[in-house]
């Protein structure tokens, strides 16, 4: 749980700093890839994610620059370059418009109390989810798979050891 504005800060740029691995590494041909015939795409997915994270702080009271054209999935780069710039604001966003006492006020957020602290937790949360299901399209598509809370395949051979079962 944070319980300062420097705690979130710090766990938003880890993740962040995840989440930019996995999306440097997407190619606009790998953002066709379907979870199924029909489905959602990998691009879909990742965009979802990304365009979400301004809607969100703003909804429950940081104010971050909201990202144009939701609904159309743009280049793998722009996507990368997009996430980049989120973060980045959400950093200053919460640097300036929140104090640490912010982090226990609560308010309603999907039909549950919570405070704000836990809310944010929550987002960071959403885009990990986000971010295996990405990981599993790459796959499924090719790409290499950047090491995230350890090793992917690729980065077990580069150590010298073989991948767990």
């Amino acid at each position: 749980m944070y319980v300062t504005v420097t705690d979130l800060i710090a766990e938003w740029k880890n993740e962040a700093g995840l989440t930019q691995k996995v999306l440097d590494e997407l190619t606009d041909h790998a953002l066709l890839q379907q979870v199924y015939p029909g489905g959602r795409t990998l691009g879909r997915i990742a965009w979802h994610f990304v365009t979400s994270i301004p809607v969100y702080f703003t909804e429950f009271g940081v104010s971050v620059e909201k990202v144009s054209n939701p609904n159309e999935v743009p280049s793998a780069k722009e996507i990368a370059q997009t996430f980049t710039k989120v973060s980045s604001q959400v950093v200053n966003a919460l640097g300036e418009q929140w104090k640490d006492d912010s982090l226990q006020q609560v308010q309603n957020a999907f039909g549950r109390m919570e405070s704000n602290a836990t809310i944010f937790m929550g987002l960071i949360k959403h885009i990990a989810h986000h971010r295996g299901q990405v990981t599993v399209l790459m796959r499924q598509a090719g790409l290499p798979i950047p090491a995230v809370y350890g090793p992917a395949k690729e980065g077990w051979a580069k150590l010298g050891v073989t991948p767990p079962l």
